[in-house]
């Protein structure tokens, strides 16, 4: 059941947790005019700083995950970097049998339906496979630090919209 059509002609406030640094964002937008959204990161000029310093203040702390992902979002996000589906994979493997589970191959046509356009995740998953992501990963990391192979994203301060493989960004993360 969609949210609209549980709302029904209710007034509801939609909370978007969009920050004050990501503004160009919009999330979710409804076409009931009954439905209306609200943003209190960006109405009280909430940053990511500011939430990790609440998070850290609070005792809680950033979320485990973030020690292997750049964002939070579905365990089988196919916007997700290579290096993630790495992360997953070490850190939950029963979360990335189930994601690749989910990937089939069209009896009939032959045709791949698979998380990553250029392979799925039992490719992904093959030791060799692994090491040539980590090693492509840390190049990647070693030329953003020294300012090369910038993406225009990266360079006007948005390079939280790029999944580095893809070039793309989740319309749920990144809307």
């Amino acid at each position: 059941m969609s949210l609209e059509r549980y709302v029904g002609d209710d007034l509801c406030y939609n909370y978007i947790g969009i920050r004050a640094d990501e503004s160009q964002r919009k999330g979710y937008i409804s076409t009931k005019p009954n439905i209306i959204a609200r943003y209190p990161f960006i109405e009280d000029g909430i940053t990511k700083e500011d939430v990790v310093r609440i998070l850290e203040e609070s005792g809680l702390g950033l979320p485990a995950y973030y020690e292997w992902r750049s964002r939070s979002g579905c365990y089988f996000c196919f916007f997700q970097q290579r290096i993630e589906w790495i992360g997953l994979l070490e850190n939950h493997p029963d979360l990335y049998q189930q994601a690749m589970d989910y990937e089939k191959v069209d009896a009939q046509t032959g045709e791949r339906y698979t998380w990553s356009q250029r392979e799925s995740l039992e490719e992904l998953m093959q030791p060799d496979r692994i090491a040539a992501i980590i090693q492509e990963y840390e190049r990647r990391k070693v030329s953003r630090r020294n300012g090369r192979d910038q993406t225009l994203l990266q360079v006007f301060g948005f390079s939280e919209l790029l999944v580095e493989d893809e070039g793309e960004a989740c319309l749920i993360c990144h809307l």
